[in-house]
């Protein structure tokens, strides 16, 4: 009984874990690229209006990003030379928790009447969405693209924010080049 518990609580939490979202060319021989380069105008800051996208973490994101693709084996090299191109994108949007639960049951003999009490409370917070763009230099369309998103936590120091951004950018790159781990 003790695992049948443990099992099911298991299948819960794991089903709470969203790995990233991904989408790639199929047709695209994802062997034949060898060297990347970034966008020239590949921004996470442009347009950006909070607080937690910034040059810092840019910064952050492009090393993490830049790492990735040198441990399998991929070179940075000069944009006009580059098999593909790498683009990205960040986002964050306010989300509401909202959990409703019964605090209690009443009776009141004198009132002639029973009940439930209801509680509800809600909880406002932010998620952060970073996407990743693959692009063929030489044809210029997009071959693969990967989201992770993610509950955004406040009050973290430089280290922690950059352990979560490369731990984002490797779940991120966990399905490049397509056709390895699925």
């Amino acid at each position: 009984m003790k695992n049948l518990l443990a099992a099911g609580v298991l299948m819960l939490l794991s089903a709470c874990v969203s790995g990233p979202d991904f989408d790639y060319d199929k047709s695209v021989n994802f062997t034949q690229y060898k060297s990347f380069a970034w966008f020239p105008d590949a921004s996470l800051t442009s347009g950006a209006s909070n607080y937690q996208i910034s040059e810092l973490m840019e910064r952050r994101v492009r090393q993490a990003v830049n790492d990735e693709l040198s441990a399998k084996g991929m070179s940075m090299v000069a944009a006009d030379q580059a098999d593909v191109l790498i683009n990205y994108h960040a986002s964050v949007e306010k989300k509401v928790d909202v959990d409703t639960f019964t605090t209690g049951y009443s009776a009141r003999w004198n009132y002639w009447g029973m009940g439930y009490n209801v509680q509800t409370t809600t909880r406002e917070y932010e998620v952060g969405t970073l996407v990743i763009d693959v692009v063929d230099r030489a044809s210029n369309q997009l071959v693969w693209r990967a989201a992770k998103e993610g509950r955004l936590k406040k009050n973290q120091t430089p280290s922690e924010r950059t352990a979560v951004i490369r731990e984002s950018v490797a779940e991120i790159f966990s399905n490049y080049p397509p056709g390895t781990n699925q």
